[in-house]
This record gives C-alpha cells, structure tokens and sequence, in this order.
C-alpha cells in the first residue's frame, strides 16, 4: 500500500491547538504519494502564510487511517 499523506490547513481558534476555526475554509493543499513530498508542500503552504499565527498547516499521514495497525 501506497504512504499516503494529506496536506491541509487553515485558520485556527489558538496557534497552540489544531481547532479550526471554520472546517468548511480548509485549504486542502493535496494528497502526496510519500512524506518527503507531502512535507515539500506543506513548508511551501506554511511559507506563504508564516506572518499569520492563526494560520496553520499539517500532514496528516492517511495510510495510518487506513490501516492503524500498519507503520
């Protein structure tokens, strides 16, 4: 099974949390086949917004979803 990776973020209520604060604004960035790519956009997406500290971005590794008992 492919590694998947999500790249999302958007505004959150605390930058010391992942409380969004509107779900339906989230910046889907993309799906990756691997981390290394997953993490090139999500510095590239957490670049265009680091003046924003209510703006956060996150990888979310999918596979782990799919199958918790796969690492």
């Amino acid at each position: 099974m492919s590694k998947l990776h999500l790249v999302f973020g958007g505004r959150v209520t605390d930058p010391m949390t992942l409380n969004f604060q509107d779900p339906s604004k989230l910046d889907v960035v993309g799906i990756f086949p691997d981390y290394a790519s997953a993490e090139k956009a999500w510095r590239g997406a957490a670049q265009r917004t680091v003046d924003d500290a209510e703006m956060k971005y996150v990888v979310v590794h999918l596979h782990r979803l799919m199958e918790p008992d796969q690492q």
